[in-house]
């Protein structure tokens, strides 16, 4: 029993200011970190950053740092860290390995948060799908359809591919090719297409509008009309222009041609 106090009396003396320092040194620590936590968000908020990039690096930097913090106390109270980072590596390559899609769409979204190739209330087209984007997530973003579905696609994707966003410009061109039959007069056409144009308060007069005779088709005279609206108002324009000329077409007098074959059959005698 004497031996048993001896030692436990001994050990206090050896390692009892050792775990004392090292108290000490993990709450001077973890206040530390959470006062350069809240400098990096105040810094973050002074930049204007993204609100989801701002959480997600303020989190990163403080789990680094108590990882750090957490080793460096183990060091000093007398735990072997060199073979407990060399087991972490070992465990941390085999997950990496196992979960190599997952880091992938990882990587990606910390690019989307960073460089901002789209953001919330976008409307994208991407890996074959298009839609708004309603939510970026670390691994995944959310788009809605015109139709209301959702579709979830991986940020590595979006990070590495092409991807084409309609909302980044503040106007946008609506294209058209209306066409008249032959023999029925380009000018008239030409003046109806500008009226319609200018009677719409949503297309833009700078710039101005563009139309021209583009084609002589196999069964049409083929007129490009160009104009430019907002980009929250293009598709409006662009369907009630569509509706506009072929109700006006009709009753100027002007014909809307569709592809036919005329047939000759001659007999002989």
């Amino acid at each position: 029993m004497e031996n048993l106090q001896d030692q436990f009396i001994e050990s206090l003396v050896i390692y009892g200011p050792k775990v004392l320092g090292a108290i000490v040194v993990l709450i001077i620590g973890l206040y530390i970190i959470g006062r350069i936590t809240r400098i990096m968000k105040i810094s973050f908020e002074k930049r204007a950053m993204d609100p989801s990039l701002r959480g997600f690096l303020s989190s990163m930097i403080a789990i680094l740092l108590q990882v750090l913090l957490i080793i460096s106390v183990m060091s000093m109270v007398g735990v072997a860290v060199t073979s407990f980072i060399a087991i972490l590596g070992a465990a941390g390559l085999a997950i990496g390995l196992a979960l190599s899609g997952t880091l992938q769409n990882f990587a990606g979204g910390v690019i989307i948060l960073i460089f901002k190739p789209f953001k919330v209330g976008d409307f994208i087209t991407a890996e074959g799908y298009s839609g708004t984007v309603e939510e970026i997530q670390i691994f995944v973003t959310f788009l809605k359809t015109p139709q209301n579905v959702t579709i979830i696609i991986p940020n590595s994707g979006l990070a590495n591919n092409s991807l084409t966003n309609f909302s980044v410009k503040p106007i946008r061109r609506a294209d058209w090719s209306f066409g008249i039959a032959y023999g029925d007069d380009y000018d008239k056409a030409k003046k109806v297409l500008l009226k319609l144009i200018q009677e719409d308060e949503r297309i833009l007069k700078d710039p101005a509008p563009f139309i021209a005779l583009s084609e002589l088709g196999d069964s049409s005279v083929n007129i490009t009309v160009r104009a430019w609206a907002n980009s929250a108002d293009f598709w409006g324009v662009f369907f009630d222009m569509n509706e506009k000329v072929y109700k006006t077409f009709a009753k100027e007098g002007l014909n809307i041609p569709f592809p036919q074959m005329d047939v000759h059959l001659h007999q002989q005698k």
